[in-house]
């Protein structure tokens, strides 16, 4: 009898702990936060800058245009497209519509029917002709020289403006932040920053203000021929050795 009662606590103490302990299925465990690269004190803004100069001479804005309404077009069409698609759609649009007089009296059917490769073509040509209508009623034409007056512009936010005054009319005014310079500036440890407007400022405190326009086109062609988006080829990078994102 002793023995079954010992028995019987021993089976009743097994019972509590087993009523007491957590399912595995209920413990939670916070998920990892992605790692960001080690920031250098003072990342080597100067030396990056010189060394993209020598890979890339010939930097410039992919998109083909001959004045400041073609290129506002083409970089209007630009979103959500690549320069290529853009490059190849342009100039029946600049032949029917050569300036923004012509295109404020576009049917937007016409319009839609010439850009439809470039996607999303309904929105897009609410903006060119909205664009060309504003450019028309409220500065005779003339595309404006002013990232406050083009961001009044329909379909113009910072980033467009910034590529217009600073290809157009050499305008340092701010840096072009797109995917491929967001995407350097994060690895090469100039920014830890998300979001493209804090990402701009960060490189406009690094960089003198004379080479802004050509910074984004020295990040973009860097972005499409070596670091590239999945897989960056850090073993061909000149920059490799400054990068704290190297995989080498």
């Amino acid at each position: 009898m002793k023995a079954g009662k010992r028995g019987s606590g021993e089976a009743g103490r097994k019972t509590a702990g087993k009523r007491g302990a957590v399912p595995k299925r209920a413990l939670f465990t916070k998920p990892r936060r992605k790692r960001l690269p080690r920031l250098p004190p003072s990342p080597p803004s100067a030396e990056i800058l010189s060394l993209l100069k020598e890979l890339y001479p010939d930097a410039r804005c992919a998109l083909e245009y001959r004045n400041a309404y073609e290129l506002l077009c083409a970089t209007i069409l630009s979103a959500q497209c690549t320069d290529v698609r853009v490059n190849l759609v342009t100039p029946t649009l600049f032949s029917r519509y050569p300036t923004p007089f012509e295109l404020a009296r576009a049917e937007p059917a016409d319009v839609e029917e010439i850009i439809k490769s470039t996607g999303f073509f309904r929105n897009k040509t609410k903006s060119l002709i909205g664009m060309a209508q504003a450019v028309v009623a409220d500065h005779n034409g003339a595309i404006p020289r002013t990232m406050e007056e083009l961001r009044r512009l329909p379909g113009v936010g910072r980033k467009t403006a910034n590529v217009v005054l600073g290809n157009a009319y050499n305008i340092n005014e701010g840096v072009t932040v797109d995917t491929h310079v967001g995407r350097l500036s994060g690895r090469l440890g100039l920014s830890k920053e998300q979001d493209p407007v804090k990402i701009e400022q960060d490189l406009m405190r690094l960089f003198p203000q004379a080479d802004w326009g050509l910074l984004s086109h020295l990040l973009i062609f860097h972005g499409r021929q070596v670091c590239i988006a999945r897989r960056p080829r850090c073993a061909e990078c000149i920059l490799a050795r400054l990068c704290p994102s190297a995989r080498l």
